[in-house]
């Protein structure tokens, strides 16, 4: 939004956090289980400006790759909503700014104004974390410990918000609800066998954990809590592309039986290849693992109606 000729920045803050994929233990990390999870190189920035207007307002312009997303204008001492073309959205902002205030009340301090501006680097329905790197931002320029601002906040796991500021692939455990984060040397020798092919639509996360949260508390699953973190550790371990794809199956037979769904591969039957579900079964991206030419890989996915095919070693920091 336009500042007056007459104003002028008194500072200027640039923060980023990475986007995430998370290759083993998706739903059962919310119980215990070790997870293995990749930041990526595309994620989000955040921009802030504190400018002299002195009208208590902070004003937020958000960007996809595809331009301009939203805007929205709100008080910085009530977090009232004045303007914005997505209410929802707005909304949202102001509580999590609510929240960042119980935890910093020095924040937003003065008479300044404040200029929030975000760009997302990959598509917003991708499902690559774009509120797990907005609130990662927030507690950076805020000061906060991120993880409670998620937990008071958007909830779940919390191992996306580990990969926002991950400098390479780690594991992600909750121990009596403290996460436990560990970088690792996950480097496949196969890195150009695994593809990351997108489904066409963003799964609501939220509400498919809520769900498995509703079955844990009848089944707690210790035994898939155990060889899912078994899982984890050999797929780090192993510099064999048989295993590596055996110990997904395995991991899909498990997740399976727990969400009493159909593994992936029922959906490509004919794929010369192991297929594993990300994140929340049944959208977002996942994971192809073949020894398929490329040229090959694409064409099949793409005859399915799946157009985004990435490379790991593009997209993997």
């Amino acid at each position: 939004m336009p500042e007056s000729k007459s104003s002028f920045v008194i500072t200027m803050n640039k923060f980023h956090a990475n986007g995430k994929f998370l290759l083993s233990g998706e739903y059962l990390v919310l119980q215990g289980a070790k997870a293995l999870a990749l930041p990526l190189k595309l994620g989000q920035s955040l921009e802030v400006k504190t400018v002299n207007i002195q009208s208590g307002m902070v004003h937020w312009d958000a960007y996809t790759p595809k331009g301009f997303w939203f805007a929205s204008i709100f008080s910085k001492y009530g977090f009232t909503v004045h303007a914005s073309d997505d209410m929802q959205k707005a909304d949202t902002l102001c509580k999590i700014f609510s929240e960042i205030k119980s935890l910093n009340p020095n924040i937003l301090q003065g008479q300044d104004d404040y200029f929030f501006t975000t760009r997302l680097e990959f598509d917003k329905d991708w499902g690559m974390g774009s509120s797990s790197t907005l609130i990662s931002l927030l507690a950076q320029w805020a000061g906060v410990d991120p993880y409670e601002l998620l937990r008071r906040t958007m909830g779940g796991s919390g191992y996306d918000i580990a990969c926002a500021t991950a400098s390479k692939p780690l594991t992600y455990r909750l121990a009596d609800s403290i996460p436990l984060v560990e970088e690792v040397d996950f480097n496949p020798s196969f890195a150009q066998n695994l593809y990351f092919v997108y489904q066409g639509h963003k799964q609501n996360s939220g509400k498919e954990v809520k769900s498995f949260k509703e079955r844990a508390q009848k089944e707690k699953f210790s035994d898939e809590i155990h060889e899912i973190s078994e899982i984890s550790d050999a797929l780090i371990k192993t510099d064999s592309f048989d295993v590596f794809c055996a110990l997904l199956i395995r991991h899909e037979t498990i997740m399976s039986h727990c969400l009493e769904q159909l593994p992936l591969k029922a959906s490509f039957p004919d794929f010369q290849g192991t297929v594993k579900s990300l994140g929340a079964w049944g959208g977002d991206f996942f994971l192809a693992a073949t020894e398929l030419p490329e040229k090959e890989v694409f064409s099949y996915f793409n005859i399915k109606g799946l157009k985004t095919v990435l490379k790991y070693d593009e997209i993997v920091l």
